[in-house]
């Protein structure tokens, strides 16, 4: 059996400090340190004569979907098998979203809940890591009010969970690992993916833009990119597995590589990978407008591989709020984007975010959004109201729009893009399109095309796992309905 001493005090907890820019690469002596502790937690079990079984919970974006598959991962590596529910688990890890405020309710809710699969199992460990555990305040509130809870970790920490996991379950004492890094950087750790065919690959992490409104700076520390080797070999293996589409992650893709001095941006890795041999589809997520240059549509409109399709936030179509949101470009900047993609690629499926409600917007500033909504004519978007975050500067900002009026421009913005969805979606009746047959759901194959668009497919489930062509036969607001096109 390894021998493993642990010297470490019970709780690492430093403040919050938003200016700390020291990015950390983990060392493979240290990795090789945890992976030691992870055999040493596995042959606990084995001399028990058990075999644990963890659930992981993830809340929130894909880059927190990515880490859970790399607590899955570790896990794994500890000898545990993976349930898809807290109750009888030995171990639960809720994985959080810090963005708004709903979600952070949702899980204070879910983690209260716990105390009652803890009593039915005394002996299930409970952990709570992501984005919210970035929050010193929500750490605090954490430890006093959720003293089931046996562990906390920050996003920059999960690559230390074998030694948390070791704190807790051996010796028996609780577990905080938050600290003001500004991030770190961990290779090779492993990664169980709940998925065959498709799969997340984070090429970069943490943010450097602050807006106004939101927390991830604050909370996954500064940007800091992967070297770009690192991602093709991941990429390489992927598609050596059997993986089809492949989407690269980073809070804000487009500045890749700026902090590694290489002279390789977000474009260059993506043409670089697009050259892999093999048959599969590439995305990328998300863009920031400030960020996104032409040689990046350049890139997607030369090669067949990048998918036509461009998530790119614009969160509100008037300068001032714009200005306010500390967003670093106008309405006419972000037009010109989009006029240019699609001079480029007059297929490109646009998607966006947007915020209503933003403090301070006007009801006249407010039609500066529908009215850009209207002249894009965006495929899809993601709308939010706005949701104050505790220590960003829009928290702090006067909001004089009651709540019932914010409602109302919600609702007359989701309608406006459902017309706009739905005439879209009705222009692609007719047409034949590559897609991959990706799931079944209600005894209908689904698939996705090019563009990210949803395609219900009667058809054989063999063709499950591959590309085939389907002709678009009907439309809704939200998905297309086809049949697999005769040859």
């Amino acid at each position: 059996m390894i021998e493993y001493i642990d010297t470490m005090d019970e709780f690492q907890i430093r403040e919050d400090n938003p200016l700390n820019n020291n990015t950390t690469v983990i060392s493979q002596e240290d990795l090789r340190r945890q992976e030691e502790i992870s055999q040493y937690i596995k042959e606990f079990w084995q001399n028990q004569g058990v075999t644990p079984v963890a659930f992981v919970d993830t809340y929130g974006c894909q880059q927190n979907e990515a880490d859970s598959e790399r607590i899955r991962g570790i896990l794994e590596r500890c000898g545990y098998g993976l349930t898809d529910t807290a109750e009888g688990a030995d171990l639960v890890v809720i994985n959080t979203c810090a963005i708004r405020e709903h979600a952070e309710q949702r899980v204070f809710g879910n983690v209260g809940a716990l105390v009652h699969t803890k009593r039915r199992h005394p002996g299930q460990k409970i952990f709570v890591c992501g984005c919210m555990m970035g929050q010193s305040a929500v750490v605090e509130k954490m430890r006093k009010s959720y003293t089931h809870v046996d562990g906390i970790f920050s996003p920059h920490h999960l690559w230390e969970l074998p030694e948390q996991l070791y704190r807790v379950l051996i010796r028996h004492r609780k577990s905080v690992f938050v600290d003001d890094s500004a991030g770190n950087i961990a290779e090779g750790l492993p990664v169980v993916r709940m998925n065959k065919l498709k799969a997340w690959v984070s090429v970069m992490y943490g943010c450097n833009n602050f807006c106004s409104y939101c927390i991830v700076p604050y909370v996954r520390g500064r940007e800091r990119s992967r070297r770009p080797e690192d991602v093709l070999q991941e990429c390489r293996e992927l598609i050596a597995a059997g993986y089809k589409d492949i989407t690269l992650l980073g809070q804000n893709v487009n500045s890749y590589g700026k902090d590694l001095g290489l002279g390789v941006d977000f474009a260059d890795l993506l043409a670089s990978i697009a050259e892999l041999e093999g048959d599969f589809v590439l995305r990328f997520m998300t863009s920031h407008p400030k960020d996104a240059s032409h040689k990046l549509f350049d890139t997607m409109a030369k090669y067949d591989k990048i998918a036509k399709q461009f998530h790119l936030p614009f969160q509100s179509g008037n300068d001032r709020i714009l200005k306010a949101m500390n967003r670093h470009y106008d309405a006419a900047q972000y037009l010109a984007l989009i006029d240019y993609g699609r001079a480029l690629m007059p297929d490109l499926v646009f998607t966006s975010d947007v915020i209503v409600g933003f403090p301070g917007e006007t009801a006249e500033e407010f039609e500066d959004t529908l009215r850009l909504v209207e002249r894009v004519g965006f495929d899809a978007l993601f709308t939010f109201i706005f949701s104050p975050r505790g220590g960003t500067p829009a928290a702090a900002m006067e909001d004089p729009t009651p709540r019932a009026e914010k409602n109302e421009r919600f609702d007359r913005l989701v309608a406006l893009q459902n017309r706009i969805s739905e005439q879209k979606h009705r222009a692609y009746v007719g047409k034949t399109l590559r897609v991959l047959i990706d799931g079944v759901e209600d005894e209908l194959l689904t698939a996705r095309t090019d563009g990210g668009r949803l395609v219900r497919i009667r058809g054989d489930k063999a063709l499950l796992g591959q590309f085939a062509r389907v002709e678009i036969t009907d439309a809704t607001t939200w998905s297309l309905v086809g049949r697999v096109a005769e040859h």
